[in-house]
């Protein structure tokens, strides 16, 4: 029985392993503790900043590879087009790399709530992908086993990883 066990679990732990839609991720490193949460700063009828706060609202849904909806669980590129959709209506594409090439690029700097941040996590540009927050956090659906949660830009893991921006609302309203 222990051995069918094994061989289950050895057959299977690809499956597990499993990362956002645009191919398997796994984030290894220890990644320092988050910091409390608190919305990011409001402008009255910035979309940009609905997309934020939207984001903020799944602050604890699973992980799940391919996840579309709070219900389902999220991947990385899931999270950002669900909070696209519900903040501010808009249809975005659903991998990493496809999300890479719209919008307009802008320096890290310059970022807004709502901006996108990429990352290398997989030893291959943008693939993963968060929603800056404001002051140095960005929301995400991290990896397998776990939650959408916020992280810090200047953490280690991510700074080292850090790909760029994108702006994909370019205007308030």
């Amino acid at each position: 029985m222990r051995n069918d066990n094994l061989l289950f679990l050895s057959a299977f732990l690809p499956v597990i392993l499993g990362g956002c839609a645009s191919g398997p991720e796994r984030i290894i490193a220890l990644e320092e503790p988050t910091e409390q949460v608190s919305a990011p700063t409001i402008l009255p009828g910035d979309r940009a900043s609905d997309v934020a706060l939207q984001a903020l609202a799944y602050l604890g849904t699973p992980y799940q590879a391919g996840g579309l909806s709070p219900q389902t669980g999220f991947d990385c590129s899931g999270l950002v087009a669900y909070a696209y959709r519900q903040g501010a209506g808009m249809a975005l594409p659903r991998n990493t790399y496809a999300l890479s090439q719209i919008g307009k690029p802008i320096a890290a700097e310059a970022l807004k709530p709502g901006d996108l941040v990429f990352y290398n996590t997989q030893r291959r540009e943008y693939s993963h992908v968060g929603i800056y927050l404001g002051e140095g956090r960005f929301i995400h659906a991290p990896s397998n086993g776990g939650s959408v949660r916020v992280e810090s830009l200047g953490a280690n893991y991510w700074a080292r990883r850090y790909n760029g921006a994108r702006r994909i609302i370019t205007s308030a309203g």
